[in-house]
């Protein structure tokens, strides 16, 4: 499968990183990837976002070897004291393919990656071996090689060592609510749900061995788009600087056919961008029912 977009399509994901030249030298130079602008952010950009405070912040924004129509942006801003991974509602991880997930451990040695999941066969996902690491933003990247498709998804596998984000993980105080969101504002479909043993998820809320957590697919057809994960009662919102993006995993773009089906409301209205991954395209950022920023850049 090649990264052929659609409507629902993750055209890339943002996060907060502490210094752009580092975490540069993690996607860049550790995970081979290709810097395709670097620049003050723009402050239309940081504007459509709701964050004027990242206007003019030091960003970068990278592609897979691979040509996918994919980016990930990467944008300097402190860190927030308060944060910590997993425990907080909205995006939680950008999910990559990977060619070699094994090789993984070794070649991030050195590098700003903390390991906090190393590569695991999941009996009851065997479609992927997934590996979670943090980088210096604290924001969550799982590194998946793709075995098989599912039953009900078409999984990519990778045409270069790290290629294009293929499933964002969204952290909500109600699963059901916020699938029914996507579906009805998003035009998405619900597609499996899975119960399991959700490692990150207990060893953040420090949870008894054998406790399992449910997690929904939201799919368009057979390509997978949005988790959307339960998470226990202590979670929490996400705490952020005034003004600024959520810290860690801040934003996810997605692909739709016409801004004007869709029923959000923007906090700027729609306009064309000819930076990446606009491209000409119009978008438009609103907040989704987990407090998630989610960008949509038309295609059609």
């Amino acid at each position: 499968m090649t990264h052929k977009l659609q409507h629902g399509s993750i055209l890339g994901g943002v996060s907060a990183v502490p210094d752009l030249e580092a975490a540069l030298r993690d996607y860049r130079d550790i995970l081979g990837m290709t810097v395709v602008e670097q620049g003050p952010l723009a402050a239309d950009i940081a504007a459509s976002w709701g964050c004027p405070q990242n206007a003019g912040s030091p960003a970068a924004t990278l592609q897979p070897v691979s040509g996918a129509d994919c980016h990930v942006r990467l944008v300097e801003q402190p860190n927030h004291p308060d944060f910590k991974p997993t425990t907080t509602y909205g995006w939680a991880a950008f999910e990559f393919s990977v060619q070699n997930v094994f090789d993984l451990p070794d070649h991030l040695q050195g590098s700003g990656f903390d390991i906090v999941g190393p590569p695991k066969e999941l009996e009851a996902l065997p479609f992927f071996v997934p590996m979670q690491v943090l980088g210096t933003g604290r924001e969550m990247v799982y590194l998946n090689e793709v075995r098989e498709n599912t039953p009900s998804s078409d999984l990519p596998k990778a045409h270069s060592p790290t290629d294009h984000i293929f499933i964002v993980i969204l952290a909500t105080p109600d699963r059901a609510a916020t699938v029914q969101w996507y579906c009805e504002h998003i035009h998405l479909t619900e597609a499996d749900t899975y119960v399991l043993e959700y490692s990150m998820i207990n060893e953040a809320f420090e949870k008894p061995a054998g406790t399992t957590s449910a997690l929904t697919m939201v799919q368009n057809g057979r390509l997978p788009i949005v988790e959307v994960d339960d998470y226990p009662e202590e979670a929490t919102d996400r705490q952020r600087h005034q003004g600024m993006l959520p810290p860690g995993n801040g934003l996810v773009s997605l692909a739709v056919d016409n801004l004007d089906k869709i029923a959000c409301d923007w906090i700027t209205p729609p306009e064309k961008r000819d930076a990446a991954p606009y491209s000409g395209r119009r978008a438009a950022t609103t907040l989704g029912p987990a407090g998630e920023l989610l960008e949509l850049i038309e295609i059609g």
